[in-house]
This record gives structure tokens, C-alpha cells and sequence, in this order.
């Protein structure tokens, strides 16, 4: 028998790391917010490897954090290791990684939920989602409680008929044993929303007392720790080693004479996998000229001796996984706490969502997440941000808060899968961003605090501190701008003894910084007068300056993109009467119904002629 279990504003299905980011914005916000996990042990999990940020990733948490999110606060509480990544190349790679502990981050964020005003979380499985008038109006759970609702968020990761495979064995089932969710998926088909099948898979874990780490390569966190939030204060911690070591031709032959076991190539697996997260053997095949492959063994915990091995993924049989592990140095001996997997679930296509990340057939509901068909936390997360956000404010009446690709990853990512859709994982990386030297990690703050704040998530306190900081930067900038190196005596050393050209005329100090082999902490030897500042302050003076010409031919191209974004498209445009359009283009236009004459200029099959019918369309119908 069902029951009326109370009223809310918007309800959340499913508390990974999208879930418990829309449920905290939206509580931030106002709004009177549930929370569902199939099971509360699976709040916030990692069940692939416990690490948060990496290569772009890094980014989309730093952009979280500026626009009043959680994740950022919650790795810097519980990582045992961090590190800068790509410093070698320029700052726009620049991007922190931490390794996680992958139970104290699930704790961390289980109570950060619990303690947030406005905030239930809820151990139920969602199996239907009434809608009435083309608007959401109530959910119902398993055991009958109906919730009347205003909007509900979808984010249902990888739960969603979720099924693992190992080798020949097959059974229905959540990451790590967890229940699936069997019941929503069909409610979904019947509001019409599309279903679509991905999978992803994760290796296995390794006792740490059987594995050697005398033939792996060490490899150590960075000594000087930048934390993620810059709402965080830099804390010293004891970091956790991680150690390299590699595949070789006995572990691919292994894998070669095991291929007709594996459920991905006998056909069993009907999903659709990460191209940029393959399977061990899939590595061995797609790329059978290479003779290694590396491999990362990580802790994912300091009360645990499991053990993760990057690279390792896999949905071979048991015996065959610990047959090739075994040919790996210093895993000759190891022993399996748990072994790889694959794992398929039901998601949904992207393309039929607004850029507000709400169902474009229904009012007040929203998906966020590996349901829209992303993979990895970082991605989940920052749309979850975004979805909670927008709930919120379609509730209040007010306009939805969409980041463009000028604005921050996070608006590349959701334009990429709501203007393209995505036939595979998609997966965040730099060469995605077309104004990459415009989007850094480092300058995250400068370009979505005041929006974080506008909306209602970045306290006053913080936006003040950000204001103090960006007043500082700006004003070093046009002193360095301002000032006049003399050709003397001590400065000419200087430049001698930096490797670089001696100055026989009045320079700028702002000039003498753009060379490569000064760095802003160098001047402080023939600059007298400079302020006190904090690092990230001086990394910001250096970058903005040493990258001058090329970010303004950057934000060049950002105008001409913006003037495309202006013109916009009313979303009642039957795009089968405009003539001069190809059948391609009506069909693609009239599916995804962009938002403005750029939105239509990303989607495959609308070519530049299609564009220019749609600007003469717009300049007639004035």
C-alpha cells in the first residue's frame, strides 16, 4: 500500500558524487531537498580508484569549488597524497591530482550531508516518477512512500540496471555488490525520455603484503601542498606513497590466448565503453605494436591494505586476471582482495536535455551525471553543481545559470553532451576546451567566484577575500606595467647571471618578466619596491603577464564566439519550414533545438551553409 510521505522542493535519486553535489546546492539555495541512495554505504563512493582531480579533472574541481561546491573541501580533508600534474608544459595543463581515502571521503561527505540545513538523505530505491501537465508532481520508492515534488535531479550513476561481468560470470548488480536499480529505467522509457547501455569497468585490488615494491618505481606526492578549495588553508600531512611498474609481452600473450573468454569480445557485453579508459585488453589489442603498458599501484586507504592497480582494468575471467597480474614486477606473488570487473547500466542521451540540464519534454526534471552519460567523479560532480543550481532557480522563477565554453570546463562539458550527445563515456580532457589558456586551473577564481556568489553559494566572507586578491593581482600587474628598469651595473648582472640579455636602455619591469628565463620571485633582486603577496598571488601576476600576446589572441576569438552566442534561436522554431536548410540539419536542429546561432554551429551535420540560411532566417523574422 503507498502512502503520502511529505512535500519537498526537489529530491535527489542517487547520492554519488552528482547527487550530493545538486542535493547541497539546492539545500544552499533554499529549497527544501531529499536525497536517495540505494544504500547509504555507497554515499559519495569511489568504487573505481579513490583519486580526485588529474589532467583537466584538477580544473572541473577547482571551477566546483569557485562556484560554491563541495568536492574540493571534502578531497583536501581526507587525500594521503597530492601532486601537481603536467608542470613541465604551460599553466593551462597545469592540474592537481590527489589520492584519496577512499572511506574517510565517503564519511566525510555522508555527514556533510546530514548536517546540511534544509538536507534529508534517504536509504530507498526510487521506482517511479510521476509527472502531470508536462511537470514533475511526486516520486514513489519501493516499499510505496510518495513524495509530492517540484523538481527531481537523476543521478543514478551506474545503478540503473547495473550488471557485472567477470569472465564467463555474469550477475545483476551496483558497483561493489551494492543493489541495482531495475525499476526506474522503465518508468523513464515511459515518460519518453531515450535509454541508452554504456560500460566502464575497474581492476582488481591487491594485498599489500604480497606485493614487492623494491621493483616498482616510487613515486612521491609534491613537497609544497596546493589544496584544491581555496577556501582551505595549506596543511602539512604525511603523503602515501604510490609506486609504477609495467606490463610485458608474458602478461599480453596471457591475455591474447584468454580473448575468447573475455564477455566484451564473446559478445556478452551489449554496452558501449570508455575509449579512453579501455580495459587491459583492450589496450593489448587496439595498441599490439606497443610492449608495455604502465602501471600504477595506489593505496585507497590509511586503515586498509588494499591496494588499486591503475591500468589494470578488466572483465577477464578470475583465473586469468591473477595469471596475468602475476606476470607484472613485484606482483609475482600478489593475492586478490577483490578481482576486476566490468559493469553495464542503462543511461540516457544528453542531447535531449537543455543546457540548464533539465528534460526538455517536462518541467522540473533534471539528470546529472554518469546518466548523461559521462564518466568520472570530476564530471559527475560539477554537473550535479549545475542541475542543483538550476532546480533551484527554475523553482524561484529565475532565469538558469549556463556557463559557455569561455566561462569554465564545466560549460564545455555540458554543451559538448547536450549539442553532440555521446555514443561512448565521455570523458573531460584539455584538448576539449577551445580557450584552454583562458580556462586554467590557476585562475578558476577570477573567472566564476562572482557568479558563485551571485547565485547564493560563495559566502561574503570569501567574496571579499577574492575581491582583496584580485585587487592586488590587477594593481601588480600595472606596476610592473609602470615601472622602468635602469641599464645599471646591478641589474645588467642580474640579467647575466639569469642567462639572458643585457639591457642598454630603460625596460619595463613587466618586459624583463616575459622572458623565459625570469621568473616574478627573480625580480625581487633588482625590484625594491614590490608588494607583499601571497603565491597564488604571484603565480597569477607571472602567468597573466609572461602570457600576455597570447591571451589576448585568445580573448579575440572569444568575442567572435560570443557574437555567434547573442544571436539567439526561439525554441519554437519548426526547422522543417526554413528552406535552404539540408534534411540533416532540420532533423538535428528540430531534435536538439539550440539555445543560439553558436549552439547550432556544434552540432554534427548542421554545416556553415546551414548556418548562414538560419542568419538570414533570424535578420527576416527581426
Amino acid at each position: 500500500m503507498s502512502y503520502f510521505a511529505g512535500e519537498y522542493d526537489v529530491a535527489v535519486i542517487g547520492a554519488g558524487h552528482a547527487g550530493c553535489e545538486a542535493g547541497l546546492a539546492a539545500a544552499r539555495l533554499g529549497m527544501k531537498t531529499l536525497i536517495f541512495s540505494i544504500s547509504l554505504e555507497a554515499v559519495a563512493n569511489m568504487p573505481c580508484n579513490p583519486h580526485i582531480g588529474g589532467s583537466s579533472k584538477g580544473h572541473l574541481v577547482r571551477e566546483i569549488d569557485c562556484l560554491g561546491g563541495e568536492m574540493g573541501k571534502n578531497i583536501d580533508k581526507t587525500m594521503i597524497q597530492i601532486k601537481m600534474l603536467n608542470t613541465s608544459k604551460g599553466p593551462a595543463v597545469h592540474s592537481l591530482r590527489a589520492q584519496a581515502d577512499r572511506k574517510r571521503y565517503q564519511m566525510e561527505m555522508k555527514h556533510t550531508l546530514e548536517r546540511q540545513e534544509n538536507l534529508e538523505l534517504k536509504q530507498a530505491e526510487i521506482t517511479k516518477i510521476n509527472v502531470k501537465d508536462g511537470k514533475v508532481e511526486s516520486i514513489e520508492t519501493a516499499v510505496g512512500a510518495i513524495y509530492k515534488v517540484k523538481a527531481v535531479i537523476v543521478s543514478t550513476g551506474t545503478y540503473l540496471k547495473g550488471k557485472i561481468f567477470i569472465g564467463e560470470f555474469s550477475q545483476e548488480s551496483g558497483p561493489d555488490g551494492v543493489f541495482p536499480a531495475n525499476k526506474l529505467s522503465e518508468c523513464l522509457k515511459e515518460l519518453g525520455v531515450k535509454i541508452v547501455r554504456f560500460k566502464t569497468g575497474t581492476p582488481a585490488r591487491i594485498n599489500r603484503k604480497s606485493i614487492d615494491f623494491s621493483k616498482m618505481e616510487v613515486q612521491k606526492g609534491d613537497e609544497n601542498i596546493v589544496p584544491f578549495s581555496l577556501d582551505d588553508k595549506v596543511k602539512k600531512f604525511e603523503q602515501q606513497d604510490c609506486y609504477l611498474t609495467y606490463t610485458n609481452e608474458e602478461t599480453h600473450k596471457i591475455i591474447r590466448e584468454n580473448l575468447q573468454r573475455s564477455p566484451l569480445y564473446a559478445g556478452k557485453i551489449e554496452g558501449t565503453g570508455p575509449r579512453y579508459c579501455p580495459s587491459i585488453e583492450d589496450k593489448v589489442v587496439r595498441f599490439a605494436d606497443k610492449p608495455r603498458h604502465q602501471i600504477f599501484i595506489e593505496p585507497i586507504g590509511l586503515d586498509t591494505d588494499e591496494m588499486y592497480a591503475q591500468g589494470m582494468s578488466s572483465s577477464l575471467p578470475e583465473d586469468v586476471q591473477i595469471a596475468m597480474y602475476r606476470t607484472i614486477p613485484g606482483l609475482e606473488n600478489c593475492e586478490f582482495t577483490r578481482p576486476a570487473y566490468a559493469i553495464e547500466y542503462d543511461c540516457i542521451d544528453p542531447s535531449q536535455l537543455k543546457l540548464s540540464l533539465e528534460y526538455k519534454n517536462i518541467r522540473g526534471l533534471f539528470f546529472a551525471g554518469q546518466t548523461n552519460g559521462s564518466s568520472g567523479y570530476e564530471e559527475a560532480a560539477c554537473q550535479g553543481l549545475m542541475a542543483g543550481i538550476n532546480a533551484s532557480q527554475e523553482i524561484k522563477g529565475e532565469e538558469p545559470l549556463i556557463l559557455d565554453r569561455t566561462q569554465g570546463y564545466i560549460g564545455v562539458l555540458i554543451d559538448d553532451l547536450v549539442t553532440k550527445g555521446t555514443n561512448e563515456p565521455y570523458r573531460m580532457m584539455t584538448s576539449r576546451a577551445e580557450y584552454r589558456l583562458l580556462l586554467r586551473q590557476d585562475n578558476a577564481d577570477l573567472r566564476l567566484t562572482e557568479i558563485g556568489h551571485e547565485i547564493g553559494l560563495i559566502t561574503d566572507e570569501r567574496y571579499n577575500r577574492f575581491l582583496t586578491k584580485k585587487s592586488n593581482i590587477e594593481k601588480e600587474i600595472e606596476r610592473l606595467k609602470n615601472t622602468v628598469v635602469k641599464p645599471t651595473e646591478d641589474v645588467n648582472k642580474f640579467l647575466r647571471l639569469h642567462g639572458t640579455t643585457e639591457i642598454t636602455n630603460g625596460y619595463k619591469m613587466s618586459e624583463l618578466l616575459k622572458r623565459t628565463e625570469i621568473k616574478y620571485s627573480d625580480l625581487a633582486e633588482i625590484d625594491k619596491n614590490r608588494p607583499e603577496l601571497d603565491e597564488a598571488e604571484k603565480e597569477e601576476v607571472e602567468i597573466q603577464l609572461k602570457y600576455e600576446g597570447y591571451i589576448k589572441m585568445e580573448e579575440e576569438q572569444v568575442e567572435k564566439f560570443k557574437k555567434l552566442e547573442k544571436k539567439r534561436l526561439p525554441d519554437n522554431i519548426d526547422y522543417f519550414s526554413i528552406k535552404g536548410l539540408c534534411l540533416e540539419a532540420r532533423q538535428k536542429l528540430n531534435k536538439i533545438k539550440p539555445n543560439s546561432i553558436g549552439q547550432a554551429s556544434r552540432i554534427s551535420g548542421v554545416s556553415p551553409a546551414d548556418i548562414n540560411v538560419l542568419l538570414i532566417y533570424l535578420q527576416m523574422n527581426r
